[in-house]
């Protein structure tokens, strides 16, 4: 850093404080299920994580007409399994010394239906848990002592997925010395144009209590502190700022600005706010298909829930970084936040990383597909919600469109048209900026009410096999799979014989790792990839889903146990399935990818047919078991498996060695994997995602812990039972095995390994030294030393 910026950032920083504008992060509170007994906690909280799981939680009877059910039956996983219905309550106390002109508190979400009081007087309600809302708190408030309450309730079949319970976002209070202050909602960054280096931005100041003789001044500064543009003229004016030489926000590129607001009255700073933008332009159009900073490319997404896995719906910037970076060494390039409104955390890191995304907001709106779900808050609330879902995250590079529904059953109606038209007409209120989609499964009716064609990117879900009659009946002239595959696998675990199955079931409740296995409704990557490969019209998809996901269980949703979702190229740990190097072999270019499955140690299949497949970019292969050649094939376009996947299917499995040499278009090895048969369990494994972490603000490292045999070889059907103890400066937050018949709680500082691995979650909590030690019977203590900074 230079001293020119050091100078520009200590300026920054002290006309900060001179503002008087304090944010402060409520983090520490009270937590009772009863309004009697409490608990201290620390938000982002999720009061139903640690369980236990049991199928009387939420236990919902129904036909789940999504999936084409007509028979009610008992869908005992179908929203996690876990304690979340019900009511919650949580209380704070600050000391105020002098009360502020203006006060508002922050919920970034509060599951569900959050009542806010202040010294036992109602603030605030909102009733959509997965949206931001906010409380004008300085009617409230008192010098001296104030006590801040919140009021949850859970309704029972509320959510076709796990929702999670409590503060599970954070809550800041963000007070200012002076009656007029900046609206950071109100206020917006927008790109206008990129032309030869140069780019056009407007910037528009919302003020709050508004009077004359203010003067707002806007500043957009560069990574290096350096100001690169400047106005400096009245409220609630937008104003156009040329930026020479600008650095453009992409995926590959994803370069932040800081924008600087200062407010003043006479030439006297009063506030000051400060927020990272990109610069950056989205359009979609029927020849050019859809385009970031003018260069067509086709949208490589997928679509999240909000839970984390073990962590539950507690965000935390840790566990999001580490969601994003698999998802990008994957090739992918966008989210989309199914189906729910996002975290700001969540945006930021997409801002920070690249990833592009779909910001989603609902998934019913007046038909009920839960019998309490947000269909009873619809008409009174939508337009409020849309409005706070775009002046909430409208300033994010990193969305690049809205949506307003997932798989609506109004579609086929006249009545679901107009709600579309003015859903869409509320985003482009509040954002003219980008286009507005929706996830549309069923395309016949959605076409035929005209309900597919009133969106600015009508969105398909799965029906790939209706994409040519869909692109007929649509002016626009370009289709977005939002929702596509929803192939079903568990990791590791390889089913027997390997054959394409739209209604596999076991009696284990595992789902095959070949990857040939999906939904009634849904098919394969590879049929969704011919489709975006050979029809330009097809501007690219959101695989369902990139990470599995606690709830809706499909194809188990009736069997016991089973509390978490298949459809993931990630696990609920967040480890790879086979499926992420298949994803990776058609996503990424820029890198070899070269992948073999299944494992091979098969103990009993000795002389039995054990296909193999090699999700490679290499366009042949050659395998050899123990030596042997098994052929050399070439990928072949004109079959649907065999175009971007090379298989051997009559291949008998014999213990030993298998090996795939790859070969580039010039016959050239590109590279070879090489998979042994395993022997017993002889040591453990342990594998941080970091070696250090910081020891505030709830970072975490994520271990992934496994067993080798004698020689080294991993034991990929291990399932011993591993005990964890941390000590030092950190903690054991959780842990995750991605089984998702396990009802083992995550809490729980004994698992057994799934397929050979888990995940250990280890959280800072000091400066120091930490140590997890891992162990197991029969096997000799592993201990992995992390750095809390």
């Amino acid at each position: 850093m230079n001293k020119s910026t050091l100078i520009s950032l200590a300026l920054l920083s002290a006309l900060s404080a001179s503002a008087q504008r304090t944010t402060q992060n409520l983090r520490q509170w009270q937590f009772s299920r009863d309004s009697i007994n409490y608990k201290s906690v620390t938000i982002p909280h999720d009061w139903a994580i640690n369980g236990p799981f049991d199928k009387k939680w939420d236990l919902q009877n129904v036909a789940i007409v999504q999936n084409g059910e007509t028979e009610k039956t008992e869908k005992s996983g179908r929203s996690g399994a876990l304690p979340w219905i019900g009511r919650g309550y949580y209380k704070t106390t600050i000391d105020i010394k002098r009360l502020p002109k203006t006060a508002v508190l922050e919920f970034d979400g509060a599951m569900a239906d959050p009542h806010v009081y202040i010294n036992g007087k109602l603030a605030g309600h909102w009733a959509y848990g997965y949206n931001a809302f906010r409380v004008d708190a300085a009617p409230y408030l008192k010098k001296g002592k104030n006590e801040i309450s919140v009021s949850l309730n859970n309704r029972e079949e509320s959510s076709r997925w796990y929702p999670g319970g409590g503060l599970y976002r954070p809550v800041q209070l963000v007070t200012t010395a002076d009656q007029a202050s900046i609206n950071p909602w109100g206020s917006y960054f927008r790109t206008e144009q990129i032309a030869d280096g140069k780019a056009e931005v407007s910037v528009c100041t919302n003020i709050n209590n508004a009077e004359k003789n203010l003067v707002v001044e806007n500043l957009l500064v560069d990574n290096e502190g350096k100001t690169v543009a400047q106005t400096k003229t009245t409220s609630d004016v937008e104003k156009r700022l040329t930026v020479e030489n600008a650095q453009l926000w992409s995926p590959e590129t994803p370069y932040l600005y800081k924008l600087v607001t200062r407010l003043y009255r006479n030439n006297r700073l009063i506030d000051q706010t400060q927020q990272k933008v990109g610069i950056r332009t989205v359009r979609v159009a029927q020849y050019d298909g859809f385009q970031l900073n003018g260069k067509q490319r086709k949208i490589k997404g997928v679509c999240l829930h909000h839970d984390l896995g073990p962590l539950g719906a507690a965000v935390n910037k840790a566990a999001l970084i580490r969601q994003i970076r698999t998802m990008k060494d994957m090739g992918c390039d966008a989210i989309r936040t199914a189906h729910n409104m996002p975290s700001t955390w969540q945006m930021e890191v997409c801002d920070s990383m690249g990833m592009m995304v779909m910001a989603e907001s609902f998934d019913m709106w007046i038909y009920p597909k839960c019998k309490n779900g947000y269909a009873l808050n619809f008409k009174e609330w939508a337009d409020r919600d849309i409005e706070n879902l775009v002046r909430n995250h409208r300033n994010h590079p990193s969305i690049v469109m809205w949506s307003i529904g997932n798989e609506i059953p109004e579609q086929w109606s006249e009545e679901g048209r107009q709600i579309s038209e003015h859903l869409q007409a509320l985003c482009h209120k509040y954002d003219p900026t980008r286009p507005v989609t929706q996830g549309m499964d069923q395309a016949e009716a959605a076409l035929g009410s005209g309900f597919a064609q009133v969106m600015d990117v009508p969105g398909f879900n799965y029906r790939v096999h209706k994409y040519d009659n869909n692109i007929r009946q649509l002016p626009k002239g370009f289709l977005l799979g939002s929702e596509t595959a929803s192939t079903v696998s568990s990791r590791g675990v390889y089913k027997f014989p390997v054959e394409p199955s739209d209604s596999k079931k076991y009696a284990d409740g595992q789902c095959s790792s070949y990857d040939v296995e999906y939904c009634p409704w849904s098919n394969l990557p590879d049929d969704d990839w011919r489709m975006q490969d050979d029809r330009d019209y097809v501007i690219g998809e959101f695989v369902w889903t990139g990470y599995d996901y606690l709830g809706e269980p499909s194809p188990y949703d009736e069997y016991w146990p089973s509390r978490s979702s298949y459809f993931g190229i990630c696990d609920l740990a967040g480890l790879p399935k086979d499926r992420f190097w298949l994803y990776r072999s058609h996503w990424r270019k820029d890198v070899n990818t070269l992948h073999v499955l299944p494992h091979w140690t098969f103990p009993g299949r000795e002389g039995e047919v054990t296909p193999v497949y090699c999700y490679t970019n290499a366009p042949s292969a050659e395998l050899f078991v123990n030596g042997k050649s098994q052929g050399r094939i070439v990928k072949n376009p004109g079959t649907r498996l065999d175009r971007y996947r090379l298989r051997w299917n009559n291949v008998k499995y014999e213990p030993g060695e298998m090996k795939v040499v790859a070969y580039n278009y010039d016959g050239l090895v590109m590279g070879e994997q090489t998979v042994r048969t395993a022997g017993e369990p002889a040591r453990i494994v342990l594998e941080a995602d970091r070696s250090s972490i910081a020891a505030k603000g709830e970072d975490l490292a994520f271990v992934k812990v496994s067993v080798v045999d004698k020689d080294g070889t991993p034991c990929p059907t291990a399932t011993n039972k591993m005990k964890f103890e941390v000590t030092g400066a950190a903690k054991f937050r959780a842990a995750c095995n991605g089984d998702a018949t396990s009802l083992v709680a995550f809490n729980s500082t004994e698992m057994p390994l799934f397929s050979g691995e888990l995940v250990v979650v280890v959280e800072g909590t000091k400066q120091g030294k930490a140590t997890l030690s891992v162990s197991a019977e029969g096997l000799p203590k592993e201990t992995l030393s992390i750095n809390i900074k």
